[in-house]
């Protein structure tokens, strides 16, 4: 857990200097419109977050909590497009500095916690898994070289 808490970190630190140095334009722009913006993407990262912190705390007290969203509704839902740029990368931020907290303060032994989503997974296995879909999606937004992700 220790490694995957310092890739979090790390995920922060070098990936919000490069979204705030991005020009506004670049993410506004929908390729169609049926395709996401890169601030729906970052939208769908914090809504990613929101749920694995919802799954983080609950596999704590609660037996294999079912928790699972739809991502396309919750993106419309929030409508990202039209949410400022700025406030967008700073909840991003912010949100990924909370799981942080969260995962560093799980007691010990709580990571082979499990969560039921499509499948069940321990605690450990999600927040290793919610680094590499962050990876996937920023250079999707930054325009890098792909991260493949499952």
């Amino acid at each position: 857990m220790k490694e995957t808490i310092q890739e979090l970190e790390l995920i922060i630190l070098d990936y919000a200097p490069q979204l705030k140095e991005r020009n506004a334009e670049d993410f506004s722009f929908k390729p169609s419109p049926t395709k996401w913006s890169g601030k729906e993407y970052l939208g769908h990262l914090i809504d990613s977050a929101q749920s694995n912190i919802r799954r983080f705390v609950m596999a704590q007290y609660e037996d294999k909590p079912y928790i699972v969203y739809d991502q396309e509704k919750w993106v419309v839902a929030a409508n990202y497009q039209d949410y400022s740029l700025e406030d967008l990368i700073d909840l991003w931020m912010l949100i990924n500095k909370h799981i942080l907290v969260i995962l560093k303060n799980l007691p010990e032994g709580a990571e082979a916690r499990e969560v039921q989503t499509e499948a069940s997974h321990t605690i450990g296995w999600l927040a290793a898994d919610y680094n590499k879909h962050l990876l996937h999606h920023l250079h999707q937004i930054l325009n890098l070289e792909e991260v493949a992700y499952r």
